[in-house]
């Protein structure tokens, strides 16, 4: 046990401020030299460009900083629901958590998660009500949410004894209590005092045989696979040996072992009980298994994890545009890529279909999503299915997840809200004004009705709406949801869209494609103002003639086409239809491409 050493998390909501209170962290114990270029960046640890583009954390993050000859070791953690499984796998490495709230949202329902993780761990919490300059920031009413939220879930007394700190995460300023003005003097002292003071020291036996639980993966081009955990009792030695607790017949000894500082890592000739570590030269290891001295198997406890929601089939692009813009296209380089997905991303799920496809299980809407896109960048071409809810078997019935949706919005969208809940069977439990002037709701909707509506409110309320959800428990399979969506308009020939058909379709409804684009029979390239399909042939132009009028010879105006993201496109998706993902284009097509094969399976 070490008396210079802390471990914690950062837990929070999305965008409550994590990942830039870390910032101010790395910043102000001066890990960096002032000339160093990291000094001018913001959001460090997100160094995935999809992180970056969205402003979310995606990845756990490992990263340390040294004060007053104390090491602190910082797991910087996802907000999001559905990259809590980086959660789950990340909190045991952890002795406290500092819990991050909006000082004018106050806790969501996402804090309420990682909360009733970090309290299941026994860990011990610092609360720091960040954002405090908000203009409708309102600390006392988020100090009593936050007790309120304490009574709920705390296992023991002793877990509603927690400080509270006051942040203004942005400027790097945390307080012990609220300041009076907004320019007052302030830097992270005090987190990083009550960090020292408050969180405790692991509790670990360092003369006991070692044991560490391998909580993350990483690969280096020079070191190969590397596995990263806290070590739990004992002491590692470079070259020593050891095993695997689920396969001790095949020993190994360690390469290389690295302890985090700042962004980098440093090489060591030996850590003990409590330091977190990254270590190289092992065989073929999982996240969730125990390395361990030989002569105590015993493993760990394993990593728990809640199950998926959600699943969608891929499968290799079959468009007769397929193999034109990915480097990898066949289903056994995506099986290779996927597998490769399942060591690190452990709330993911994989099973092989037949016809080289695959179906993968996720967390939700954006976790696939974000699955996918990372493919498409990685230069890989595919199709995919509409994603469909996972049902279970509970007491001999059909059961579906239901989630609780928290909904933020401007008062003038309540009837938009009212309405589209309304159609999908949701079911209020509270609607209350806010000292902004906006309208929160929260409702309880299965995640089967709850598919697309997230891309749908963000355009009925111009993207001011802030949306979360959460899995809270399984009810019995409801009565299916009608049609919501109208239907689409289909190319009916394989060429290039001209000005002269394009315009004949937006006679007919709204287009998604530019003039002088490719497209083939059966893509979709458009949404009908009824609620058929409709072939169009958008390759047809205007017929040329010696005849002059002023009526037939004016110039074709077209509307701007409707550009979907590839969240919006999955959500778009009806059960006899695909996504085609390439690196440069994302077409939306029908499952049977031709009128006839289409006629055809609806009679079958």
């Amino acid at each position: 046990m070490s008396k210079n050493l802390r471990n914690i998390a950062i837990i929070a909501h999305v965008d409550h401020g994590k990942t830039t209170l870390v910032d101010a962290l790395l910043k102000q114990t001066h890990t960096f030299r002032d000339n160093q270029e990291e000094m001018g960046k913001t959001c460090l640890l997100d160094s995935n460009d999809l992180e970056r583009e969205r402003g979310i954390t995606i990845l756990a993050k490992n990263t340390s900083v040294d004060y007053q000859g104390v090491k602190i070791n910082i797991i910087d953690t996802p907000g999001h629901a559905d990259f809590s499984g980086e959660v789950e796998r990340t909190l045991n490495m952890a002795d406290g958590a500092i819990l991050i709230v909006d000082a004018q949202e106050g806790p969501m329902p996402q804090t309420r998660f990682v909360l009733k993780k970090a309290l299941e761990q026994k860990l011990k919490i610092i609360v720091v009500i960040n954002k405090i300059d908000k203009q409708f920031a309102n600390i006392p009413q988020t100090i009593e949410r936050i007790n309120d939220l304490f009574l709920d879930l705390a296992t023991d007394e002793s877990q509603l004894e927690f400080p509270i700190l006051y942040a203004v995460g942005r400027d790097g300023k945390v307080y012990q209590t609220p300041p009076t003005t907004d320019q007052s003097e302030g830097d992270v002292t005090p987190l990083l005092d009550y960090i020292i003071k408050y969180i405790p020291s692991p509790q670990a036996d360092i003369n006991l045989p070692f044991k560490m639980l391998i909580s993350a993966l990483d690969y280096n081009p020079h070191l190969g696979k590397i596995c990263i955990g806290k070590i739990s009792q004992g002491q590692i030695k470079l070259k020593q040996k050891f095993v695997l607790s689920n396969r001790p017949h095949h020993s190994f000894s360690v390469d290389s072992i690295m302890l985090f500082h700042g962004l980098s890592r440093q090489s060591v000739e030996e850590a003990s009980a409590g330091d977190i570590v990254a270590l190289s030269g092992l065989p073929e290891v999982n996240i969730g298994e125990t390395v361990t001295d030989p002569v105590d198997l015993n493993p760990l406890p394993s990593i728990k994890l809640s199950d998926p929601t959600l699943h969608l089939t891929i499968g290799p692009n079959t468009s007769p545009f397929s193999g034109q813009d990915g480097q990898f296209s066949t289903a056994k380089q995506l099986e290779s890529r996927l597998e490769k997905e399942l060591e690190t991303n452990l709330s993911l799920k994989l099973k092989k279909l037949e016809n080289g496809r695959f179906q993968i299980s996720g967390r939700g809407e954006l976790h696939l999503a974000i699955l996918l896109e990372s493919l498409r960048r990685e230069g890989y071409e595919f199709e995919v299915a509409k994603p469909q809810v996972i049902t279970k078997l509970i007491d001999n019935l059909k059961q579906e997840p239901v989630e609780e949706i928290n909904l933020i919005v401007p008062q003038i969208y309540l009837g938009t809200i009212n309405k589209e809940l309304g159609q999908r069977q949701a079911h209020l439990l509270q609607m209350s004004p806010l000292s902004s002037g906006d309208i929160e709701f929260i409702y309880h909707l299965s995640t089967r009705n709850l598919l697309g509506l997230r891309s749908l409110l963000l355009t009925a309320t111009k993207g001011t709406i802030i949306m979360n959800s959460q899995v809270i428990e399984y009810q019995p399979f409801a009565n299916p949801l009608p049609k919501l969506r109208r239907g689409v308009l289909i190319a009916a020939e394989t060429g290039q869209a001209l000005a002269y058909g394009l315009q004949n379709a937006q006679g007919r409804g709204q287009t998604f494609i530019d003039a002088g684009i490719p497209v083939y029979e059966g893509m979709i390239i458009g949404q009908n103002s009824r609620d058929e399909d409709l072939q169009i042939n958008v390759t047809k132009g205007k017929k040329l003639t010696n005849m002059r009028s002023k009526a037939s010879d004016g110039i074709i105006k077209l509307e701007p086409p409707i550009k979907f993201s590839l969240e919006q496109a999955l959500d778009f998706l009806e059960d006899d239809e695909l996504l085609e993902i390439t690196p440069l284009n994302l077409r939306l097509r029908k499952k049977y491409l031709t009128d006839i094969e289409r006629r055809r399976q609806r009679r079958s």
